[in-house]
């Protein structure tokens, strides 16, 4: 495939060294390079797709990296890491070793910050502002916010302290969606300000007005602004963006690469903090993603003659056996309520929603107020449920320990995409939830298989109450797993071998690890015994006593390694006077990479070669 004008761009800046009118053929280029290439590699596609002009734009108008540019949500940076020079590693994007899918440093000094989630970048961009204006330092800082960042609350939270800051502008990548579709009163404001008739009529009446008055240098300018300013606030009685001390210029069409690059070089110019609403089309370009640009959010290696299937939940996964599973006991229970974070597809939850719509709660991109929501909920007796991704859990704690906890509510809590989790890297990685709720005292379970899966959800929603947690992996269950069934024990010993006495213990998705090691070690002519926890905080009540008859324990976790589970049962074995040899295996978290899940298995020595290694060393 043959890309003339973006085999040009070689460094930042090259973009500028093009004329105008192959801005058009560059962006055409760009999307046809993506599309073919991120359907090979996987990663993120529609979100992509459609700031291909936006970003052409910033590049020609700014100066890098004395300027800043900041993603929210990184995933739409794909377009910048070409205009910078890093075409050729699309070849191993989100890769071990390769290109990152999101922003980050290391990688170009273009990059200004990491940004795996979202709704945040806003604050760090007033951060950075604010930084240059204390140093005397020039240029400016932007931040491209997609209008789903804007369901959480953090965006508001940084519009509140923009303080002035004429260095700063803020671009809306309105798209009317997120992951899901977007939902609630701000994508319906913004709705209002993309489509409200009034006002393009009445400014189209104003601009033939004034387009007979001959222009008299800056001073017709600005008033030229400020009377569409004064059409808006006629309208609109001023705009929200307006009221927090931004100047706010729009809605512009965000695929007119030619109108776009000369209005962010108009705006170097400015006299307070800019909010440019750029009105965008999520997935443009490829035909079944701008049908469907939830599907095509993130995607697998996708063969394009036959873009089917979406990818953010399929058929056979733990998230949709949650999610059908939770469906069927929204039959027999009445109270219950599923709530998620923009992520519907994504944990399963639209089999819920589906047959009880009216108890299901999609809160957009807020996993704080989802949680203290569920508090109000099961505050007034009914059984809230939250899934959202480990990864993102994060951002709840305070609400999971002040509005749950505090008060031991009935909410269940699943843990979405629990372990290590190939691509999205350092920020995505689900390794921290179990040591969270253990150490805030929430009792903790982590299915291995799907027949696991539905009978402890059937069993937390039915006859467990106060504040719990279910745990599972990204994608489907292996074949060895699934062969180990159910016993609903809150542990099995799942491989016997005669005169152990060496212990191999592990919970969920690395169980498959330890029953392999068990496999290698027994070639070797050592004999070890494999149990697995379903139930890990507390641990069951008699766990130590059946592994006190050991000489040696191997504990492997795919989260994280202090504060940990194994760390607890390491400890707890010590208590009861057990003095044999104790080996932890769990994630560092210094040490994050992109990469396959066997990738980060091996990086992280928890694949079942290193752990059998380990004990033959001893």
């Amino acid at each position: 495939m043959s890309n003339t004008l973006l085999e040009r761009i070689q460094a930042p800046g090259d973009v500028k060294l093009l004329a105008e009118n192959d801005l058009p053929a560059l962006c055409e280029e760009i999307r046809s390079f993506l599309i073919q290439s991120v359907s090979a590699t996987g990663g993120h596609l529609s979100s992509n797709l459609g700031v291909v002009e936006l970003t052409v734009a910033l590049h020609r108008a700014m100066d890098l990296p004395q300027d800043k540019i900041l993603f929210d949500v990184g995933h739409q940076c794909y377009t910048h890491k070409l205009l910078t020079g890093r075409r050729a590693g699309f070849a191993a994007l989100r890769q071990k070793e390769g290109l990152s899918g999101f922003p980050n440093p290391k990688e170009s000094d273009c990059d200004t910050f990491i940004a795996g989630h979202g709704s945040a970048a806003l604050s760090t961009a007033i951060g950075i502002a604010r930084a240059k204006k204390i140093k005397n330092e020039p240029g400016k800082v932007v931040v491209i916010v997609g209008d789903g960042a804007f369901t959480g609350g953090m965006v508001y939270e940084g519009m509140n302290n923009v303080s002035k800051l004429n260095n700063l502008v803020l671009i809306l990548n309105d798209n009317k969606m997120s992951i899901s579709k977007n939902v609630g009163q701000m994508a319906n404001y913004l709705t209002k300000l993309r489509t409200d008739p009034k006002y393009f009529h009445a400014k189209a009446q104003m601009e033939t007005v004034l387009e007979r008055i001959p222009l008299m240098g800056d001073a017709m300018i600005r008033l030229l602004q400020g009377g569409k300013q004064l059409v808006r606030r006629g309208i609109y009685h001023s705009t929200m963006f307006e009221e927090m001390g931004f100047q706010y210029i729009g809605p512009v069409d965000g695929h007119d690469v030619t109108m776009l690059a000369q209005l962010l070089t108009n705006l170097r110019e400015q006299y307070a903090p800019i909010f440019l609403h750029v009105v965008t089309q999520k997935g443009k370009g490829l035909k079944q993603a701008e049908e469907n640009p939830g599907e095509f959010h993130a995607v697998s290696s996708i063969d394009l003659n036959h873009l089917t299937d979406p990818e953010l939940s399929p058929k056979d996964s733990f998230s949709a056996t949650f999610g059908s599973t939770l469906a069927e006991l929204g039959n027999d229970e009445p109270r219950l309520c599923a709530i998620t974070a923009a992520m519907k597809y994504g944990t399963g939850l639209n089999f819920f929603k589906h047959a009880h719509e009216d108890r299901f709660f999609d809160v957009g991109m807020a996993e704080e107020h989802a949680v203290s929501f569920a508090g109000g909920l099961a505050s007034q007796g009914l059984l809230p449920v939250v899934a959202i991704y480990s990864t993102f859990f994060q951002r709840a704690y305070d609400q999971i320990i002040h509005d749950v906890n505090l008060m031991k509510l009935d909410v269940l809590f699943a843990v979405d995409r629990a372990g290590l989790v190939p691509g999205d890297g350092e920020t995505h990685q689900g390794i921290y939830d179990t040591a969270v709720f253990s150490h805030l005292g929430i009792p903790v379970y982590a299915p291995a298989n799907y027949a696991e899966l539905q009978h402890w959800l059937t069993r937390l929603v039915r006859e467990i109450r106060g504040p719990r947690a279910i745990r599972y992996a990204r994608g489907g269950e292996t074949t060895a797993l699934a062969a180990l069934g159910c016993s609903g024990a809150l542990y099995d010993r799942v491989e016997s071998r005669p005169g152990a006495r060496v212990a191999l213990v592990s919970y969920g998705a690395e169980t498959e690890e330890i029953i392999a090691a068990s496999d290698l070690l027994h070639i070797q002519g050592v004999a070890a015994d494999s149990y697995k926890l379903t139930r890990l905080y507390p641990l069951p009540e008699d766990l130590c006593e059946t592994l006190q008859g050991y000489d040696t324990i191997l504990f492997a976790e795919d989260a994280i390694l202090t504060g940990g589970i194994g760390q607890q049962l390491g400890y707890a074995l010590r208590q009861t006077g057990w003095n044999g040899r104790y080996l932890l295996h769990a994630v560092d978290n210094t040490h994050l990479l992109h990469a396959s899940v066997p990738e980060l298995r091996r990086d992280q020595q928890l694949d079942a070669q290193s752990l059998a290694n380990h004990l033959l060393r001893l």
